[in-house]
This record gives C-alpha cells, structure tokens and sequence, in this order.
C-alpha cells in the first residue's frame, strides 16, 4: 500500500511527477479527450473509485489529498457518471472545465461532499493529515467546511481572484 492517497486525482495538474510511486491516485473517471482549443488532456487513475465510497480498509493512508470537484452541474445524480463515461479521446466537448476539474450534481451536493470528508477521514492513519483543496467558483469554503466535524489546522488562500483555499487537517 502507498502512503498517500489523492482520492479524486483528476488530472493531477498541481503534481509535479504525474507518477510518483508515493501517491495512489485515484478518480472515478478515466479517459482521454481533445479540448475544444486542441490540448490532449487526460485523466488515467491508478484505481477508478468513488470518493465517497472508497474500497480501501480503515488507517490505510499517512496522507490524503481530496480535492474533489468544485462546480455545480445541473443534472441528475443518476446521469451524472454517464456524462463522464461517455467521454472519449475523439470528443471535442464544450465545458472544459467540467471536464478538467468534474462537477457536482445541483441536488445533492452537501451529501456527496460529506460522504467525501467521512471517507477520506476513515482511510487516513491516526496523526495522519488530510490536504484538502477548495475553489470558491460556486460554493464558498466557510459552507464546505460544515460538512465535517473535523476542525483544519491551517490554510492557504492562492489563486489569481485568491478563490482556491488549500487546508490541512490532521486525525485525532
């Protein structure tokens, strides 16, 4: 087992090894696709799961980043993986960046975001930490941070509108 876990690794564009051998990546999609302005941009998990149910025992991590998609999508939780099934490398779709960064259901986001605390909280070791990064696009983090129990330790805000908040919480 790796140390650390990127639960929902996307396409692991703030890594700079795409590869490292210490970090389990993970996502619940994969594929390959052309943007609309010609960039290749791909998502290749090392396990395909979800981040809200994930297939890995308690105290399994030393570190966990989460950062789960941030921008709401109107569209039913049932179709939701459907979208990004039907994905493939011969596509020219128009929302790169639901694409890129995935998308909440409008419905029930608060639930799948809470699922995504309670899961990454579980898979984490004792004194293990969890990064997790935020963009405040359509949800403001202070509503994010109610959907766990956990209290972060420190944070960061970057970003050219200063909207992405990195925060680091250690488990008790």
């Amino acid at each position: 087992m790796k140390d650390i876990l990127d639960a929902c690794c996307g396409g692991k564009m703030f890594y700079f090894d795409k590869k490292d051998s210490r970090v389990l990546f993970q996502d619940i999609r994969n594929f390959e696709i052309v943007l609309c302005d010609g960039r290749h941009f791909e998502i290749k998990p090392d396990i395909q799961a979800d981040f809200t149910n994930m297939p890995y025992p308690d105290n399994s991590f030393a570190m966990v980043v989460f950062d789960p998609p941030h921008l709401l999508r109107n569209v039913k939780k049932s179709t939701f993986a459907e979208i990004y099934g039907s994905l493939n490398s011969k596509s020219c779709a128009t929302g790169y960046q639901h694409i890129k960064y995935g998308a909440l259901p409008n419905s029930d986001w608060k639930e799948m975001l809470s699922k995504g605390f309670t899961e990454c909280f579980r898979v984490l070791k004792h004194r293990g930490f969890l990064i997790f990064k935020w963009n405040e696009t359509d949800i403001k983090v202070s509503e994010i941070l109610k959907l766990t129990s956990e209290k972060p330790i420190f944070g960061h805000i970057s970003g050219k509108r200063a909207n992405t908040h990195w925060i680091c919480f250690m488990k008790e």
